[in-house]
């Protein structure tokens, strides 16, 4: 079977189709998130200075914790996707090993 007509009916497979929505329904969210959430400290800083200024512990205000808050907020959409992608990888071997073409070790 050549490579492009093994691609072809891939690419025609309800469980690739399948494999491409399961993704979508994570990858774009989590990136209108990551972006809504990444902008809104600027955002905040430039429209909110009184409540991004208040303390809320010591000297600590609202804008370092907001701040703080997105390498939280960063970590865990990585490891949702490293997770998610795991289960992505095992379908995907699922479907070339239909069509034969699993090579993994």
């Amino acid at each position: 079977m050549s490579r492009d007509n093994l691609c072809h009916q891939i690419a025609q497979d309800p469980d690739f189709s399948a494999l491409l929505r399961k993704k979508a329904i994570l990858i774009l969210p989590a990136t209108g998130f990551f972006i809504v959430y990444y902008f809104a400290l600027p955002i905040a800083a430039g429209w909110f200075p009184e409540l991004m200024q208040r303390e809320i512990w010591g000297r600590v205000n609202v804008a370092y914790l907001f701040a703080l808050s997105q390498f939280v907020m960063t970590w865990g959409l990585a490891f949702l996707y490293v997770w998610a992608a795991a289960g992505w990888d095992r379908q995907e071997h699922r479907l070339l090993k239909k069509f034969g073409e699993d090579n993994r070790k």
